[in-house]
C-alpha cells in the first residue's frame, strides 16, 4: 500500500491549504514589507532598504515552507507531510511567542494557537499512521 492511501484526505486538505496560505502570503511580502508592521508604532521606514530585505527573507521563507507543503500534500507520504508540518508548526508557535512577548496579543494571535493546534493534530496522527503501517 503507497504512503496516499494511508493519509486520510483531510489532512491532506488542511496541508494544501496551509500550503496556499504561505504561498500567498510570501507572494505578497515581495510587493510590500507591510504586512509584517501592520501594527508597529515604531515609526520602522518601510521603504528602507533593512525593512524591504526582511520583508523579502520573510517572503521567501513563506513561500518555501508553503511550497514544500503542496509537495508534500500532493505526494501524501506520512512521513514527509509530519516533517514539514512540524517545521510549519514551530515557526506558527515561535510567531506567537514573539507576539505574547511583545504584547500584541489579539485575534491573530489567537488564530495562530488554533493553526498550532490543528498542526499538532495533524503531526500525531502521521506518527499514528506510520506506527500503525510499521506493525505490519
Amino acid at each position: 500500500m503507497n504512503g496516499k492511501n494511508l493519509v486520510p484526505k483531510w489532512v491532506r486538505i488542511f496541508v494544501g491549504l496551509l500550503a496556499l496560505a504561505n504561498i500567498a502570503f510570501g507572494i505578497s511580502n515581495y510587493f510590500g514589507a507591510s504586512a509584517l508592521f501592520q501594527n508597529s508604532s515604531t515609526g520602522i521606514d518601510l521603504a528602507g532598504t533593512a525593512a524591504r530585505y526582511a520583508g523579502y527573507e520573510f517572503g521567501a521563507r513563506n513561500l518555501a515552507i508553503g511550497l514544500a507543503l503542496m509537495i508534500v500534500a500532493n505526494v501524501g507520504v506520512p512521513e514527509t507531510i509530519a516533517i514539514m508540518t512540524i517545521i510549519r508548526a514551530l515557526v506558527e508557535l515561535q510567531d506567537t511567542i514573539i507576539s505574547i512577548i511583545s504584547g500584541n496579543f489579539g485575534v491573530g494571535t489567537v488564530v495562530s494557537l488554533v493553526v498550532f493546534a490543528a498542526e499538532v493534530f495533524v503531526i500525531v496522527t502521521m506518527f499514528k499512521i506510520v506506527g500503525e503501517r510499521d506493525k505490519h
